[in-house]
């Protein structure tokens, strides 16, 4: 629930950023001059992009949630099975372990979702974020039956 916030809290800040920017640079088109009227739409780059970013990664949580939700419904989500240090951080040999499970797993059955799903959970609880993406994205576009990213 906390990252819930988290991320709705930094999303309405960035909205109000995009807000003030293009306001900036609407109101430097507005003085007619060719510089202007340059630096203003430049400006107003900076917030379009923004807003594509911002709804990108929101649609990509609210699908990932869903499958979350579907797995979760199904009874099929992973158990945290990995070993703490004392401070509460994940054990770095214990996520490789159940990484390794998870990646034999997705190789067995490349076109299931749910491999693919619980994967992206090994890659992240492994620190590479990058890779969780992408497991995650490969999780999605299989269960919406759309070409899957290579």
């Amino acid at each position: 629930m906390r990252a819930k916030i988290t991320y709705f809290i930094t999303a309405a800040v960035l909205v109000v950023f995009f807000v003030l920017v293009g306001g900036r640079a609407v109101a430097m088109m507005k003085l007619g001059t060719p510089l202007g009227i340059g630096l203003g739409l430049a400006a107003l780059i900076i917030p379009l992009i923004g807003v594509w970013f911002l709804w990108k990664n929101t649609e990509f949580v609210r699908k990932a949630n869903k499958l979350a939700a579907l797995l979760d419904s199904e009874g099929a989500l992973p158990v945290d099975e990995l070993r703490r240090t004392p401070a509460g951080r994940i054990d770095r040999d214990s996520a490789d372990e159940v990484f390794a499970k998870r990646r034999a797993e997705t190789e067995d059955s490349p076109d299931d979702w749910r491999c693919w799903f619980r994967l992206a959970i090994a890659y992240q609880d492994a620190r590479d974020t990058p890779r969780a993406r992408k497991a995650m994205q490969r999780a999605i576009a299989l269960h919406d039956g759309k070409p899957v990213p290579s």
